[in-house]
């Protein structure tokens, strides 16, 4: 394990690392995310930094016992590479915008072309995956599942009518989130986990409550999610976001403290290329699977509970799947490089249901194969501008 360094000396370090950071790019800083001090970083950087931090690398450096020029080496040296695939810090979208998890049924010769429509020019579809079944099942005519959110006051079925319009879908279902029960990535220290690892306590409950801002709040909201570049990864961070958003640094920070607090931050992380290999041939994950569960009516809540204790999970959700999906209404996320690795983990679950006494009527599958991740817009001004973009009045989006 490499030398943890006394914390009051981290932020001097880290200033005269900037200084030599030229001279050492032309090491070979090593950058697969199972070198093992890349590895020790990732384990805390990808989902164990929660809320805002004046100070997030700091933060990574305590907490993973690697010094702090040797965490921003080598984070800064992974995003160049394209292990990492962005730095930034999250928020909770499902408090600042209507979000919801689409189906979309479209015609076998258009589903490229879809794909690439709504990746390439929707900013409010953030996940866009190709998904099957190992068999015909309820619900496995629809190939295509993206995460949509759009900005307070508009409609999320009217916006996915647009997008059906343009890319020739023929039905599409709005699924969104009731509840949240587990929401983190983490997938280095997901590798090797004993199968039906769980947590002692229930998953905690997060709700979807939509929070309203202030003009101040959402421009200092805007300076803090946007992604890193290489060159910001760096200590001190916010200084330069606060001279981008027009505030004093003070006031950025002040307000970054309260919107943690009214609990719109989510977690400075490390976002991995987790579908695609990276420069140096490693794959983090193989296999992502998208699982559905019904449970009776009035037991949602107690069984998100209990799913969303299992560490392998990167999410669960109450979301309802309608008649289409023979009304599930728990789905859960989880990703490994073995299926059937995953299909144990998925195993292990049903037969903890089973012993708690929640019943399942249904149960089901759905494969990742092509798979596209990118940050959700939410910002309302970004919508009037897009809907210019593909000829929409943004009024006739309005709720």
């Amino acid at each position: 394990m490499t030398a943890v360094r006394p914390a009051g000396s981290r932020r001097s370090e880290a200033l005269h690392f900037d200084t030599i950071r030229c001279m050492s790019s032309t090491l070979a800083v090593p950058t697969q995310h199972s070198d093992p001090v890349n590895a020790q970083i990732l384990a805390i950087s990808e989902d164990k930094i929660a809320g805002f931090l004046e100070h997030p690398f700091e933060a990574i450096a305590e907490r993973s016992g690697v010094a702090l020029p040797v965490v921003l080496e080598r984070i800064e040296a992974m995003l160049r590479a394209g292990t990492i695939r962005r730095v930034r810090q999250t928020m909770m979208a499902t408090n600042l915008a209507r979000g919801a998890l689409v189906a979309w049924q479209i015609p076998a010769d258009k589903l490229d072309a879809a794909f690439d429509w709504m990746f390439q020019n929707d900013p409010f579809s953030g996940h866009v995956v190709v998904r099957s079944t190992d068999a015909a099942t309820p619900g496995s005519n629809y190939r295509l599942w993206t995460t949509v959110k759009v900005p307070q006051g508009y409609s999320i079925d009217k916006h996915c009518r647009v997008l059906a319009k343009i890319t020739g879908a023929e039905h599409f279902r709005v699924m969104p989130a009731n509840r949240i029960f587990a929401l983190g990535v983490g997938h280095v220290r997901r590798k090797g986990m004993e199968i039906g690892s769980k947590s002692e306590e229930l998953a905690e409950i997060r709700d979807t409550e939509i929070v309203e801002l202030s003009e101040l709040e959402w421009r200092v909201l805007m300076g803090l999610k946007r992604e890193l570049e290489p060159t910001e990864v760096r200590e001190p961070l916010w200084d330069g976001r606060a001279r981008e958003v027009g505030v004093p640094l003070e006031t950025f920070l002040e307000v970054a403290h309260e919107l943690d607090r009214r609990k719109v931050i989510g977690r400075f992380s490390t976002f991995l290329e987790h579908v695609k290999a990276t420069g140096g041939g490693e794959r983090v994950t193989r296999f992502n699977a998208l699982f559905h569960w019904a449970v009776p009516h009035g037991r949602e809540i107690e069984a998100g509970q209990q799913v969303g204790r299992h560490h392998i999970l990167t999410h669960c959700y109450w979301r309802e799947g309608g008649a289409e999906f023979r009304n599930v209404n728990i789905m859960a996320v989880a990703h490994g490089t073995e299926k059937d690795v995953v299909l144990a983990h998925k195993a292990s679950i049903d037969a903890h249901l089973e012993n708690v006494g929640i019943p399942v009527t249904y149960t089901n599958v759905f494969w990742g194969g092509r798979s596209e991740i990118k940050p959700s817009e939410i910002s309302p001004f970004a919508y009037r501008e897009w809907c210019a973009t593909v000829g929409v009045d943004p009024q006739s989006i309005l709720q």
